[in-house]
């Protein structure tokens, strides 16, 4: 995906707030055969993540909101829903993405839990290990499996940003 694509696929922000946004600041170097989707912590604005899904019909991003403060929890381990990776209950993060069109201006907004770095797809194909002290789950699924489980775990998030 270029820059031009990817500041172009946001259904939930002003063209003005896509202009502004940063890309990832290795964005020259990313892996793209490694990906399912791209996402990001914005350098500029820590308190605002991006995800950009490859679609037939164009690319589809999405803002979302970063919590100010670290979550705290009495649960030491959490899961992506997205990947369903287990991680250390800082490695998965509520973010919040405003809904597209009217409802989001009106403010509402839909949550998940994700990986804190947004690195699924790296997690999925053993590129990336989560930080987990304890027991770790591993699963019987091939990395395509896990790939199509993801993705439709995604476009159930994408379905209900863009509802409505």
């Amino acid at each position: 995906m270029t820059e031009k694509e990817i500041r172009s696929s946001f259904v939930n922000a002003t063209k003005g707030d896509a202009a502004r946004l940063k890309l990832p600041l290795d964005f020259a170097e990313t892996p793209w055969e490694h990906l399912d989707f791209l996402g990001w912590v914005d350098p500029g604005a820590p308190l605002r993540a991006h995800l950009v899904v490859p679609r037939e019909d164009g690319p589809l991003g999405v803002s979302l909101r970063v919590p100010a403060t670290g979550r705290t929890s009495a649960v030491k381990t959490s899961l992506c829903q997205i990947c369903l990776t287990g991680h250390a209950s800082s490695g998965v993060t509520l973010l919040a993405a405003p809904l597209a069109g009217a409802r989001g201006r009106e403010g509402n907004t839909v949550g998940i839990y994700i990986c804190s770095d947004l690195a699924c797809s790296l997690y999925m194909r053993g590129k990336r290990v989560p930080k987990l002290r304890g027991v770790r789950h591993d699963e019987t699924l091939s990395v395509e499996e896990r790939v199509a489980r993801a993705t439709a775990n995604l476009d159930g998030f994408l379905a209900r940003v863009t509802a409505g």
